[in-house]
């Protein structure tokens, strides 16, 4: 695969599964072998770990939406700027209580390919901003 060909499978990983909310497709973007590097240590392992830690992201943040900022490619990996937006009206990370509050946060994703599917995510976000803003420090 060439590299234009990890940008898309990158943008479909951001609007089809996280914005659309169709978690289904990792199993088509994800490789069975995938690790969040991101992970907490709550997080169970592989692709239904992510699904799980994504479920729990969704349902303190339903109207979640992150923006591409910058995709840049070389290789086998991807790196994406994102902006990210939401309203707090869920249990987030198992103890913090919904606020009503909408925050916005940003975040870097590094997405690396294998055979046309990611293999592994590693992860950074503002959540001291994003705590912030939720009044929750």
């Amino acid at each position: 695969m060439t590299i234009h060909d990890h940008k898309l499978l990158a943008r479909r990983f951001y609007e089809e599964a996280l914005n659309g909310g169709r978690l289904e497709i990792l199993d088509e973007l994800l490789s069975p072998s995938f690790v969040d590097h991101g992970a907490s240590s709550e997080q169970a392992p592989g692709i239904e770990g992510f699904k799980g830690f994504l479920k729990m992201v969704t349902g303190a943040f339903p109207d979640l939406h992150l923006h591409i900022e910058d995709l840049l490619a070389d290789g086998d990996k991807v790196a994406v700027r994102l902006a990210i937006h939401g309203t707090h009206e869920g249990v987030l990370m198992g103890n913090i209580q919904p606020t009503g509050k909408q925050a916005k946060w940003t975040g870097i994703d590094i997405l690396q390919f294998e055979t046309g599917r990611i293999v592994a995510r590693w992860s950074e976000r503002n959540l001291l901003g994003l705590m912030q803003q939720l009044g929750v420090i």
